[in-house]
């Protein structure tokens, strides 16, 4: 039985066994196990009788904006809206903090778009967000990630 609910303290191993393969192809940025931790209230995940089968954080950079991050489906389970279904769960409770946008880095750009998030310019992403997170990542100053914002 599929089942949505906020990440805990215990899920962690298993979500990093998760998204692992993303980590290693560049897909998603790494996080440690400490990261991960100090923003478990962020995550979201998707259970499948106990076994997690996808997740997805919303991160808060300002008390406007938000970022949907981190989104992550195994790969057996993709094609049945569980991503969809995380990231309007995000964008719930972005709405319930009353943020008034939410973004998106990613390579998935369609996605989004499906979803109401249009395209934007790197330039407009707050410049602590390149500084905490892009600077860790591999493809780091070449990146081809598209920015997406959805207003709430």
């Amino acid at each position: 039985m599929i089942n949505y609910q906020k990440a805990k303290l215990s899920n962690i191993t298993k979500m990093q066994e998760l998204v692992s393969p993303e980590i290693e192809s560049g897909i998603i940025l790494n996080r440690t196990d400490d990261e991960v931790s100090t923003n478990i209230r962020s995550y979201t995940l998707c259970l499948d009788d106990e076994k997690i089968v996808g997740f997805c954080a919303l991160h808060i950079h300002t008390q406007y904006l938000g970022e949907i991050r981190s989104l992550v489906v195994r790969e057996s389970e993709r094609g049945k809206k569980i991503g969809k279904k995380l990231v309007e769960q995000c964008l719930e409770e972005a709405k319930n903090l009353k943020l008034q946008k939410v973004l998106s880095l990613t390579y998935k750009q369609s996605f989004f778009e499906k979803l109401g998030f249009i395209e934007i310019s790197k330039d407009s992403i707050p410049e602590h967000k390149i500084w905490a997170d892009c600077i860790k990542c591999k493809h780091f100053p070449v990146c081809n990630e598209v920015s997406l914002i959805k207003a709430l």
